[in-house]
């Protein structure tokens, strides 16, 4: 892949994740002014299927940085994996049955997923915090991309598992 794809890459999924911070920002905003039943109204069963297009955005993104760009993902990028695939099946299970309850096992993986996130994040601005358990010829602490100063890999999961729990948080009630 050329610099200049690669490059268009990382500006298109910069401005993906500042839309999808942005949104999520305002879709709380809502929910505190209009009220949660007037939020559940708002996307109803649709939250399910946007959380889903999220969770399989970020699942193709994280797997054109490492298949195609071949940028070798680290130990904590594997963790965030972990978390971010298996929603990219439950939240389109969740969303074909449209099952409010959706919410009980796929919000834990996702604040799992930002907890692991919020960390490598912090070992990329901190390497001393990385500690022995990471590989030192893949560190954690390696940044492959960095868009205005802050805007790295795990940051852009981080937004992908916020826009999740949010969606699922506040607007998963599903309509009969």
């Amino acid at each position: 892949m050329s610099v200049q794809s690669i490059s268009f890459y990382n500006n298109f999924v910069t401005i993906l994740t500042f839309v999808a911070l942005i949104a999520s920002v305002g879709l709380v905003v809502y929910r505190i002014v209009k009220g949660s039943e007037a939020a559940a109204d708002l996307l109803g069963t649709n939250a399910i299927w946007l959380a889903w297009i999220v969770a399989l955005t970020c699942t193709v993104g994280s797997l054109i940085y490492s298949e195609i760009i071949h940028f070798p993902p680290c130990r904590l990028c594997w963790f965030q994996r972990i978390a971010m695939y298996p929603l990219s099946v439950i939240l389109l299970v969740g969303a074909i049955r449209k099952e409010a309850q959706v919410k009980y096992y796929a919000l834990p993986l996702a604040l799992a997923g930002l907890a692991v996130s919020i960390y490598h994040n912090l070992v990329q601005f901190n390497p001393s915090l990385e500690g022995g358990s990471c590989d030192p010829t893949n560190p954690c602490s390696a940044r492959f991309v960095e868009m205005l100063g802050f805007i790295d890999i795990p940051f852009m999961a981080g937004a992908g598992f916020i826009v999740i729990a949010v969606l699922l948080t506040f607007f998963t009630k599903a309509k009969e």
